[in-house]
Parts: C-alpha cells; sequence; structure tokens
C-alpha cells in the first residue's frame, strides 16, 4: 500500500450544484508540494489538472500555490461540481467486528471505496460517515477494488488508523482472497512470482507482468476446489494470499498463469469488455461469456496485530450470494 492510499478528506454541501471536500493534511505528507498531495489523494488527478483546482477551487485562510510546502494540521477546501453518480449497489457494508479501535466492515461489490471525478455519495468512506459516533473518525486502513466484496478495516481514530495503515504498508498484515476462476489448476498449491508494471495497450490501468520494469510482486495460490459448469466449463475456488500489495495483483496473477478470474472485463477472455462497459455497451454476448456482472474476488481472512491491545485479531468473511450462488450453479469434481 502507497502514501497514496491515506485519506484525510471530509465532505460538506455548498449548495445544490457544488460540495465541498475538507483535507487536513497528516504529518507523513509534511514538506509535499501541495500539487503532488492533491494528486495523491484524487485517483487519476494530473499534475496540471490539480495545478488548476488549486489556482481555482480551493479555498483557504492563507494563500495556497501548487508549489506550497504542505504541513500537518493545514486545512483547506476544494469545491467540486456535482456530477450524476453511475449506480452502485443497494446492499450495506455490514460491520463484522467492532472494538473502541477498530472497525470491520463487510464492502459489497460494486461499491467505490474513495470519492472520484465519478463517484461522492455513493461509496465506502461516505457510508463509514453514517456509522460514526462522538469523538469517532473511522477511515480505511487500505483498500480492495471496486468490483472486489469483502473485508476492509478501518480505525476509529486518526492515530489507530496512521497505526493500522503502516501495519499494512509494512506487510505485518495477512490477507487471504477467494477467487472464483475458469480452468482447473493441474496443482493444488504454487507460488507466482511475477513483477507487475501499470499500463496496458487498450486498458490504462491495466497491469501486466514486466521483469524488467516491474515491480516485485507475489502470491501464493491454493486450489481448494474444483467443479464442472452446466456446460461442461471448468471452474475452481482459488484461495490467494498476496505477499505483496500491487494493483490489481491477484486478478493479474492469476490470468498470467492461464486461470482468469470469472466475470472480469479486464484480465479475463477480452480486455476490449472493459473498455465497452465504460462506454455502456456491453452486449448480452458478452455478459454470457463473463458469466457473472463483476469480479469473482472476495477478501475472505485477515490477521493482523490489535494497534492497542496487541493482540492477533482475526476477522473473516463468508462468499456473498452472488458469488456462492454461482458455485451453487457448478458440479464439484
Amino acid at each position: 500500500m502507497g502514501k497514496g492510499s491515506q485519506v484525510a478528506a471530509r465532505f460538506e454541501m455548498s449548495d445544490d450544484d457544488f460540495y465541498d471536500v475538507v483535507y487536513v493534511v497528516e504529518p507523513n505528507y509534511a514538506g509535499w508540494r501541495l500539487d503532488l498531495y492533491l494528486c495523491e489523494k484524487i485517483q487519476r488527478l494530473s499534475r496540471t489538472r490539480a495545478q488548476f483546482l488549486i489556482k481555482h477551487r480551493v479555498q483557504c485562510e492563507k494563500s495556497l500555490k501548487p508549489s506550497t510546502s504542505v504541513y500537518p494540521g493545514l486545512t483547506f477546501s476544494l469545491r467540486r461540481k456535482v456530477l450524476e453518480e453511475p449506480p452502485t449497489t443497494d446492499l450495506p457494508a455490514t460491520v463484522i467486528y467492532r472494538d473502541a479501535d477498530v472497525i470491520a466492515v463487510d464492502k459489497p461489490a460494486g461499491l467505490p471505496m474513495h470519492p472520484t471525478a465519478r463517484y461522492f455519495k455513493e461509496t465506502l468512506v461516505a457510508r463509514l460517515r453514517d456509522m460514526t459516533g462522538p469523538g469517532e473518525k473511522i477511515d480505511p486502513a487500505h483498500r480492495i477494488d471496486r468490483e472486489t466484496s469483502g473485508i476492509v478495516v478501518c480505525g476509529n481514530r486518526p492515530e489507530v488508523t496512521i497505526a493500522l495503515k503502516a501495519a499494512f504498508a509494512d506487510g505485518r498484515v495477512h490477507k487471504a482472497y477467494l477467487a472464483i476462476v475458469e480452468g482447473h489448476p493441474d496443482w493444488d498449491k504454487c507460488t507466482i512470482d511475477a513483477p507487475l508494471a501499470v499500463g496496458g495497450a487498450v486498458v490504462r490501468i491495466k497491469v501486466e507482468v514486466n521483469r524488467a520494469a516491474g515491480k516485485e510482486a507475489v502470491t501464493d495460490a491454493e486450489c481448494v476446489a474444483r467443479f464442472d459448469g452446466p456446460d461442461g466449463a471448468p471452474f475452481s475456488i482459488i484461495r490467494a494470499r498476496p505477499r505483496t500489495g500491487r494493483q490489481h495483483q491477484i486478478r493479474a496473477h492469476l490470468s498470467h498463469v492461464g486461470f482468469p478470474l470469472v466475470g472480469d472485463k479486464i484480465y479475463g477472455p477480452d480486455e476490449n469488455y472493459f473498455v465497452r462497459f465504460t462506454e455502456h455497451a456491453l452486449d448480452d454476448a458478452a455478459r454470457a461469456r463473463l458469466r457473472l456482472p463483476r469480479h469473482a474476488l472476495h477478501a475472505a481472512e485477515l490477521e493482523l496485530v490489535h494497534p492497542t491491545t496487541k493482540k492477533i485479531l482475526k476477522i473473516e468473511s463468508p462468499l456473498p450470494e452472488d458469488l456462492s450462488g454461482f458455485v451453487a450453479t457448478l458440479k464439484k469434481r
């Protein structure tokens, strides 16, 4: 997990057409340029666009420029235009563990983690605000993809969230995902050691194996069950334990070894499915080939040292109904 996954923002409605995103700079960003800080906080924001926003949309008690060095506690707001949001999901983010310092939720598939240019109200961060009690500031300590379901751990206070984020960044959190894939592996266990680099030829956010320029990426995979579909197509359930935390790591690694996730529009049968999906042009034939409306990946297990009690905390989440329902249509080998 990189520094860019740290989020310290709250949201205030200003009028019917705009809303204000209020940022409070965290200690780990001390000395950063303001434009680079915004690029870290807003996914896929270019530096040129960040500089425009600072000049025309940022409000603060003191004058700020793109080159301003930020410091802990610096507070400013960014005024953004309200746009119609794409549909997400009506399923709730269910609390599966909670104590005075840590809260874990089961994020439904289809719900984005953080506000972006496309999503504002319907995000996990927005829903967490509704769970906040007196003296609490609930923030996710890590992230999972929008279409991925499962466990997300949060801190109830900024100092707890910072400690949790450090644990994720340092590899001290053990995670396991369940993936429903196409095909039958000829192995029960394997380790996929394949460096990944961002930037596909068709889909810009796609990551690809690149042994020359990629960053280290290692995933331990275990085939826990094999099935045959009603049409004879082979499927398996893989338990994947990532040792590193690269973007799309499990999806890219399993596809790389020949077992793409069911429903994966980027790493599945045709990456052009993703382009057509974003253009609302995915046809019935493509949907039938994908078999599921989202990629079949679920964050199922998580183990870490509790930041306050120092005891081992284990959290589990079963397959959600859409994935367990798909498995129910299959015949186990």
